[in-house]
């Protein structure tokens, strides 16, 4: 179908899919789906740090960890939006390479965090994802991080069934 609008044709698309029978079992443990294997910093970290685990991992959340208890984390977002800061001349490469030095992770992590444990339902970290802004949620374990459970690690699940 095409439409005019203006000066502009816009082409409209009736998508269609069929669902199958299988359902993802929300009353399954987080720890079903839940990555484990993390790469985490510490507070005292410099961004420089933080900036090279980002660039050499496919990872978009980063826990902030002192001795194994979550004190924070680090979105890939939030540490893109720290860097709109700097400038893209050469001229001052020196300076934001100094900055990212400088800059601890516990200057940007956010710290007030949501909390699952593990044997909590995968219900619970969608209620969470639902009703916040986030899309990532530590996995404690008796005030011990074990994992992190992640809008993408849903979504994996369910493409698998």
């Amino acid at each position: 179908m095409l439409s005019l609008i203006g000066s502009h044709y816009l082409r409209f698309y009736k998508i269609s899919f069929s669902v199958t029978n299988t359902i993802m079992n929300l009353r399954a443990p987080i720890s079903s789906i839940m990555t484990t294997n993390l790469l985490t910093v510490n507070p005292e970290d410099s961004l420089q740090v933080v900036k090279e685990i980002f660039e050499k991992n496919n990872i978009h959340h980063l826990p902030v960890v002192r001795y194994k208890k979550i004190v924070g984390i680090i979105s890939k977002s939030d540490f893109l939006h720290f860097r709109h800061g700097f400038s893209s001349n050469e001229e001052d490469a020196f300076f934001n390479e100094s900055r990212m030095k400088a800059y601890k992770a516990e200057e940007i992590m956010t710290n007030r965090l949501g909390k699952v444990e593990s044997t909590d339902r995968i219900e619970v970290a969608v209620e969470v994802f639902k009703t916040n802004l986030f899309h990532a949620i530590p996995v404690v374990d008796n005030d011990e991080l074990v994992g992190i459970i992640t809008t993408h690690d849903i979504i994996k699940a369910l493409a698998s069934e």
